[in-house]
């Protein structure tokens, strides 16, 4: 039974068209695009046995066997990146695989350890079908959201989850709301959300046999089928030690990795 990284790649999004192959220069100066920054963080994973790119573009399977990736072809019909994941899961056979992890294409910053957690967590959990990372939020990223969803644009999710660890819901606004002002440094209420997944086979190929229901639709979060549908998600409290963590969302996220890349080290 294998652990497989799979990272959903589609060239046709409607907020940010060829988004995968958006190039990104490093603190040594080495642009590399985004979906093969993507799968160098996955390599960094002990736990994966395998890690693929997911498409339905030859664009981007070109670029990925370029440096060096295994290549899933998808159909042109899958709605969301689960739905992607769970075509592989098809392709490859539920009995050889314990658990899937989607590693979206657009978080390049995603530390190794948040994936480990993710694995260790879900194997710790046998009530859970799937799980998610979420990061505590401190004063700088709560101000970075606000800012984000006061000019409009859609930045990064959050995340509600009970004691038990159990999601609750995920929005791209800012929940739970919290009218008071925080230091840069300070820890607050607000979960980001890591738009990182691991599923277990069988609540993956359920998955694209059900209908989006109106949460999901209204959000444009694929995670909420999973809750409109009664399954059991697992949010995975993850720490940053001192690593700055973003998702690509829009061409204006470009140079505020970059410059989190910079202050990192990172290649």
């Amino acid at each position: 039974m294998s652990v497989v990284c799979v990272i959903p790649a589609r060239y046709a999004s409607s907020r940010y068209p060829g988004k995968p192959l958006v190039p990104l220069t490093g603190a040594s100066g080495e642009t590399r695009s985004l979906v093969e920054r993507s799968w160098r963080a996955a390599l960094d994973v002990p736990e994966f046995d395998r890690v693929c790119v997911a498409t339905d573009d030859d664009r981007i399977a070109e670029a990925a066997r370029g440096f060096g990736a295994e290549v899933r072809m998808t159909s042109s019909e899958a709605r969301n990146g689960t739905e992607r994941c769970a075509e592989v899961l098809e392709q490859l056979g539920q009995e050889k695989v314990e658990m899937i992890v989607n590693l979206q294409g657009d978080a390049p910053l995603t530390p190794p350890w948040f994936l480990t957690g993710l694995v260790e967590g879900l194997r710790k959990s046998p009530g859970f079908e799937v799980a998610t990372p979420v990061l505590r939020c401190d004063g700088e990223t709560l101000a970075a959201f606000k800012a984000d969803r006061a000019a409009g644009r859609v930045g990064g999710t959050t995340a509600v989850f009970g004691v038990d660890g159990r999601a609750l819901y995920f929005s791209k606004e800012v929940v739970p709301f919290t009218s008071s002002a925080y230091g840069d440094a300070e820890e607050t209420p607000v979960f980001h959300h890591v738009g990182v997944y691991a599923y277990r086979p069988s609540a993956l190929a359920a998955y694209p046999r059900r209908a989006p229901g109106t949460l999901e639709t209204n959000e444009g979060l694929e995670q909420l089928r999973f809750l409109e549908y009664g399954h059991a998600m697992l949010c995975v409290e993850v720490e940053a030690r001192g690593r700055k963590f973003w998702e690509l969302n829009n061409p204006e996220d470009v140079p505020r990795i970059e410059a989190m890349m910079a202050e990192m080290g990172m290649a």
